[in-house]
C-alpha cells in the first residue's frame, strides 16, 4: 500500500518532466544515491497529480514548463492536499517569471536543470528533511528583480512579529542558516528554530522560501542590502 514513508531511510521520489531523456537522466542521477528511490515518473502536470496522489512520495521533482498542466498549476493543486509532498521545481531558465509565482506558492526548492548532479541529490535530501532549498544561481536574481520593479508593501501581519522575530526574518532573507542566526544572537539553535516556526505561523507562510519572498515584497530587506538570499 503506497504511503509517505522513509523505510530504511530511503527517500521516495517522483520525477515529472515532459522529456523522456530528461526523466531518464534525473532518475540515473537520483539513484546513484543509496538513500533515494525513484518510485514513479510523469510526463505532464496532470500525470504528476495522478502519480503523486497515488504513490504519495516524500519528494516530487517537477519541471515548471509541461503540457496539459504546467508544474506551477500542479504544485498549487498538490499543496492544497491534506498531506502534500515536498516539491522541488526544475527549469531551464533562471529568470522565468513563473519562478517567482512558484516560490510564493510554497514549493520547497528550486533548481536549474544545469545544476550539477550532486546539487540535485542534496536538494532532494534537504527538502525531504523538512528544510527548503534555494538555488543561488537563479532564485536570488528573480526575487531581487521582482523587488526592484515593485514598491514594497508591508502587510498587517508584519506588525504581529516581535522585534526578535522581525530580525530573524531579516537575517533569514539575507541567506543565513538557523545556526548562523543563532551565532548572531549568541543563543541556541533550538531557540532560533522556535522563532522561525512562530514567525512563519504568524505570517501564514509555509516555509523559509516563502519567508524570503515575503521579506523582499514587504520591504523588510531590499536588493543589494548586505547580500541576497542563498
Amino acid at each position: 500500500m503506497p504511503g509517505r514513508t522513509n523505510d530504511l531511510a530511503r527517500i521516495r521520489l517522483v520525477i515529472a518532466d515532459d522529456q523522456a531523456m530528461i526523466r531518464t537522466g534525473l532518475r540515473f542521477v537520483a539513484e546513484t544515491a543509496a538513500d533515494i528511490e525513484v518510485v514513479g515518473e510523469a510526463a505532464d502536470g496532470l500525470q504528476a497529480l495522478s502519480v503523486t496522489r497515488h504513490l504519495r512520495p516524500d519528494v516530487l521533482l517537477m519541471d515548471i514548463a509541461m503540457p496539459r498542466l504546467d508544474g506551477l498549476g500542479a504544485a498549487r493543486r498538490l499543496l492544497a492536499d491534506p498531506h502534500p509532498p515536498r516539491i522541488v521545481m526544475l527549469t531551464t531558465f533562471g529568470t522565468d517569471e513563473n519562478l517567482h509565482a512558484s516560490l510564493r506558492t510554497g514549493v520547497n526548492g528550486f533548481l536549474l536543470k544545469t545544476s550539477p548532479p550532486e546539487q540535485l541529490i542534496e536538494a532532494v535530501r534537504v527538502v525531504a528533511a523538512g528544510d527548503a532549498l534555494i538555488d543561488p544561481a537563479a532564485t536570488t536574481r528573480v526575487i531581487a528583480s521582482f523587488a526592484a520593479r515593485h514598491e514594497p508593501v508591508a502587510p498587517p501581519e508584519l506588525a504581529t512579529l516581535t522585534p526578535r522575530e522581525l530580525e530573524v526574518l531579516r537575517l533569514l532573507a539575507r541567506g543565513l542558516s538557523n545556526l548562523e542566526i543563532a551565532r548572531e544572537f549568541q543563543i541556541g539553535d533550538a531557540t532560533i528554530r522556535t522563532h522561525v516556526a512562530r514567525m512563519l505561523h504568524k505570517l501564514g507562510l509555509r516555509n523559509r522560501i516563502q519567508a524570503v519572498v515575503f521579506a523582499y515584497e514587504a520591504g523588510v530587506v531590499r536588493p543589494g542590502q548586505q547580500g541576497l538570499p542563498c
